[in-house]
């Protein structure tokens, strides 16, 4: 009989200056996704069954234990809710150097804040697994989470600037 790993898991929010449709929008649209991720390529298709993968350039230096960072994210998108939340299921990271870590699951909440002008968002990232490379994984991911939704703050921050000036 196999036995279970360890669920791991990852979650993150930050109160975004955006409506929850533009935040939403900015997880599938490859020029947001390359603007506040550094995404290198996407295929992301919003609906149930649709596809979620991106991918990012491979780093230049070396993790002990899961060597280069980047690679490819890719899943499937379970559920989507418009201008609300997305679920991707089955998601595997591959790494430039490696085995994947897999399978997770990645969910994406985007809940209207004060007058809906503002965005709570939330993220949760999870897994089961065991092992160091598991570990390091999330451990690596709980601050990927954070400085990626810090970007996509800091981005969106500067797009409404951008917007005023117009």
């Amino acid at each position: 009989m196999a036995t279970k790993g360890v669920v791991l898991d990852v979650k993150r929010s930050l109160l975004i200056q955006a409506p929850p449709a533009r935040v939403l929008a900015a997880f599938f649209d490859p020029k947001d996704l390359a603007g506040w991720w550094q995404v290198v390529r996407t295929v992301t298709v919003a609906r149930p069954l649709g596809m979620y993968a991106i991918e990012w350039a491979s780093t230049p230096y070396k993790d002990e234990v899961l060597g280069r960072l980047g690679g490819t994210f890719h899943g499937t998108i379970i559920d989507y809710r418009p201008g609300g939340a997305f679920f991707v299921a089955e998601a595997y990271w591959q790494p430039p150097d490696g085995e994947p870590i897999g399978p997770m699951a990645l969910e994406v909440h985007c809940r209207p804040h004060g007058n809906g002008r503002s965005t709570m968002l939330s993220v949760r990232q999870s897994g089961e697994g065991e092992g160091p490379r598991w570990a390091r994984y999330f451990e690596i991911m709980g601050h990927g989470w954070e400085g990626a939704l810090q970007e996509m703050k800091d981005y969106m921050d500067r797009e409404a600037e951008r917007t005023k000036r117009q």
